[in-house]
């Protein structure tokens, strides 16, 4: 296997309101989407901000970067694209899907049961002419070097991409965890849990002892331009 490349996309950002974030100021949050460039092609793992009505936009007042623009940015158009990889289907994360029909779609079964299900995104970003979907059930290498792993927490149908380089392993956790922070700390709990540490401790994750065997150098997000790193070489 030759060499796996990442690219990270610029694909806006929102203001999350106050009531969503803990604090008493609103946040703005960016929307990432990432390119990865194998032989066998390119896979996009989401791909930006969707129209989810004049509600919603008042809720969050969105600021999109064209997918068609952050991909010419990276030298590619959205033909060039082989698969695509949705971490879950809020509005958000697959608002490109429409522009992409005919490309395999790989989410989860439950995401896309629950998707279907209504009342929980935008029916017109799932069911779109074109739209091609291949779920997946659990833990799947789609590529060699390339592996979809169960990432629950923010919607029971949540994936991430493990990506093997040629320098070490890259996860792309989407929305697994909202901030680098928040998964150095989940981290952490993991560490003192395995080191005995005796308790209260606080929970974490489940699936980071699976992510851990891939033993990651870098973790990157969809809502954080940070990135984690192991405090350990």
């Amino acid at each position: 296997m030759g060499n796996v490349s990442l690219r990270r996309l610029d694909l806006g950002y929102f203001v999350r309101p106050a009531s969503e974030t803990g604090g008493p100021q609103p946040r703005v949050e960016p929307v990432l989407g990432y390119l990865v460039r194998h032989e066998k092609g390119l896979i996009l793992f989401d791909t930006g901000i969707g129209d989810a009505g004049p509600e919603t936009e008042a809720h969050y007042r969105p600021r999109r970067r064209a997918l068609r623009e952050a991909l010419s940015g990276a030298g590619v158009g959205l033909d060039d694209i082989s698969l695509v990889v949705n971490c879950h289907l809020h509005f958000d994360h697959c608002g490109g899907n429409p522009l992409l029909g005919g490309r395999p779609i790989l989410v989860q079964d439950v995401e896309l049961a629950t998707a279907r299900a209504g009342d929980y995104t935008v029916d017109a970003l799932i069911d779109f002419p074109g739209a091609v979907y291949e779920e997946v059930s659990g833990e799947a290498e789609i590529w060699p070097g390339v592996r979809i792993v169960p990432t629950p927490g923010h919607t029971d149908g949540h994936q991430s991409l493990v990506v093997r380089q040629s320098d070490g392993t890259v996860v792309l956790a989407g929305q697994a965890h909202d901030f680098a922070s928040h998964f150095a700390s989940d981290q952490l709990a993991r560490q003192a849990a395995l080191d005995g540490v005796e308790p209260p401790l606080p929970p974490y994750r489940p699936w980071l002892d699976r992510l851990a065997d891939f033993d990651p150098r870098r973790v990157l997000f969809a809502h954080d331009c940070s990135v984690w790193e192991p405090g350990r070489s």
